[in-house]
């Protein structure tokens, strides 16, 4: 048990120091995204482009994505989730391409009703398949405060992190047959929206529009490390014309991976708080489970 708390307490300590190196380096709403729909006052840019609210009512959601598209990235932004009864509203947050094979990396907050935690849900598209979803609860309350939900996606791996601790790692699994997103540069997108029909669940417990409008906060955007994708170039190109080579030490993450401290983080989350992988999930795979999981088993 103190082992256990120990654990705890590296965690909080690292989650506070994650958290100040990301206030050093905030960006600003009105030139880093565009709002897409709910621009009739349910999105809202405010301070001066330091902050945007995203509501969601009986009549409508609301969403925004990035200007720039990344093609491989180390991408922060703090949220701030829709507190009290949230049960049947969700708010996503990932990359994606477009098209019928399309490339994505989600984050997806499933709301629940009131002193219920929230189930943290991650997926991973590759030329349009999905179906490769670890849920989460998460070790605070993700309504009280803002938090830092990061993406890093680089060619070997997919991680995903909250206030710094690694939850999840995807690694490339191309030498199994699967594919992996490295081909099409994909946009930042939020939204929030009504998903009673299957978010709180499956969809028993409703939304409850007496508490409307439910709304969730974002600062804090940070893609000082990612390759912008432009007229056919990546901003991270070498002079050997490689799309993804590192040519500083500033792109040092376009190789990371875990080390052993964050490998330990990543078990202790997974230990604690996972709560599904599709990779243990053999009801679902009854012909047997998706080749990549023989690359990417838990922690």
């Amino acid at each position: 048990m103190a082992a256990y708390y120990s654990s705890l307490v590296r965690i909080l300590l690292l989650s506070i120091i994650g958290c100040y190196f990301i206030l050093a380096s905030a960006s600003n709403f009105y030139k880093d995204f565009d709002i897409t729909w709910g621009g009739d006052g349910r999105a809202k840019i405010l301070n001066n482009g330091e902050l945007l609210t995203l509501s969601l009512d009986k009549t409508s959601g609301s969403g925004f994505q990035s200007k720039n598209q990344y093609l491989f990235g180390k991408i922060d932004m703090q949220l701030k989730l829709v507190p009290g009864n949230s049960a049947g509203t969700v708010t996503a947050y990932y990359l994606s391409s477009q098209g019928p094979t399309h490339d994505e990396i989600d984050f997806e907050f499933l709301g629940n009703l009131s002193g219920d935690p929230y189930i943290l849900h991650t997926n991973v598209y590759s030329q349009g398949k999905g179906d490769r979803e670890q849920q989460f609860y998460l070790w605070f309350d993700p309504t009280a405060d803002f938090h830092t939900y990061s993406i890093l996606w680089n060619p070997q791996r997919i991680i995903f992190s909250v206030d710094g601790t690694p939850i999840r790692e995807y690694k490339n699994a191309e030498s199994v047959g699967v594919a992996y997103p490295k081909n099409q540069p994909m946009r930042i997108y939020s939204s929030l929206w009504n998903a009673d029909d299957w978010a709180t669940r499956g969809g028993l417990i409703k939304t409850d529009w007496t508490k409307a409008p439910f709304t969730a906060s974002y600062r804090n955007f940070n893609a000082n490390n990612a390759c912008v994708w432009s007229s056919g170039s990546s901003s991270c190109s070498s002079s050997s014309g490689s799309k993804s080579a590192p040519s500083n030490n500033s792109q040092a993450w376009l190789n990371e991976e875990l080390d052993a401290t964050s490998q330990q983080r990543l078990k202790w989350v997974q230990k604690n708080y996972m709560i599904y992988n599709y990779c243990n999930d053999l009801k679902r795979f009854p012909q047997g489970l998706p080749p990549d999981c023989a690359i990417n088993k838990s922690s």
